[in-house]
């Protein structure tokens, strides 16, 4: 259930920060770390709200998924993808977080992967092949 919660978390706080930054006009920088202080302070101030577990990872869950709603809606407009980037980074921070120690910072590695990989996914679906892959099957 607390693996639940958390993917939820990072589906809201992705979802969340890309309304604030691009429907909003409020920017990426401001979307993210005002929703990020609000999660953050409320965790702070109720500790005892929910298990210590979730109340230690929701905020860290929070300000990871928060970077991926930092994209611009000219790259990604699609909020299934967000959502989908969401689940994605929440997994991989449960699953491998330890393992990014050291890398830079593990949220904003694990939000980059997240996000290009739900990118890959959107070109990959993409019924027509991409410019480059037409211009070289002509050539032949």
């Amino acid at each position: 259930m607390e693996t639940v919660i958390l993917i939820i978390t990072g589906i809201v706080s992705a979802i969340a920060t890309y309304v604030v930054n691009n429907r909003l006009k409020q920017g990426a920088v401001r979307a993210s770390s005002l929703l990020s202080l609000m999660v953050g302070l409320f965790f702070y101030f109720v500790p005892d709200l929910l298990s210590t577990y979730l109340t230690r990872n929701i905020p860290l869950v929070f300000i990871g998924a928060s970077f991926i709603g930092m994209v611009s809606s000219k790259i990604l407009s699609s909020y299934l993808l967000l959502g989908l980037s969401g689940i994605i980074f929440s997994v991989l921070f449960v699953n491998s977080s330890e393992y990014f120690d050291g890398y830079g910072g593990g949220l904003g590695t694990t939000a980059a992967i997240s996000l290009l990989v739900s990118l890959s996914m959107a070109i990959i679906a993409r019924k027509k092949p991409l410019k480059k892959l037409k211009e070289l099957r002509h050539k032949k």
